[in-house]
């Protein structure tokens, strides 16, 4: 099903994206192939200037947010602030927030964040940063804080689980 007309930036970018990747022209006023040619470019790391692009020129916040969302566990830490910028203000909080939760995760996994500081902080973690701490974090201290402290059984379960 076919949206609206998008603005000749969109079309700009995924012409551009369309290029990189070797692909035909696509209807760009639907919102289904924009998210199928999105996900191509998600897997091609010389298409992300032009993905970054199309996603600061998307329409539909919904989709961008999702693009968004995918991209930045495939990014550097240092640049996933430039994709959250790049989403509309009114959809930016999703983003904010899985930008810092995979700092946070990196930060477990290095042993960045002192282990003896977790049980203050899983609170305020949201289920999917405890069950991915659960499932990735090595630290007996984190694991064992989550295993007694996480939100749902299956975080529990799962921290319990890895701790053998």
């Amino acid at each position: 099903m076919a949206d609206a007309e998008p603005p000749a930036e969109l079309r700009d970018a995924l012409r551009l994206l369309e290029e990189h990747l070797g692909r035909s022209r696509s209807d760009a006023s639907d919102g289904h192939a924009r998210w199928e040619l999105y996900r191509a470019a998600l897997e091609s790391d010389t298409a992300r200037p032009a993905l970054l692009a199309a996603v600061a020129a998307e329409p539909d916040g919904a989709l961008a947010s999702g693009v968004v969302g995918e991209a930045l566990e495939r990014l550097p830490r240092s640049e996933r602030g430039a994709w959250v910028e790049a989403l509309a203000p009114e959809v930016r909080a999703f983003g904010e927030r899985r930008a810092r939760e995979l700092a946070t995760l990196e930060d477990l996994r290095s042993g960045a964040v002192a282990a003896e500081r977790v049980p203050e902080m899983i609170d305020d973690w949201s289920d999917w940063l405890q069950l991915r701490a659960a499932t990735e974090a090595g630290d007996g201290a984190v694991l064992r804080a989550l295993a007694a402290s996480g939100r749902t059984k299956r975080i529990r379960r799962t921290a319990a689980e890895a701790l053998g």
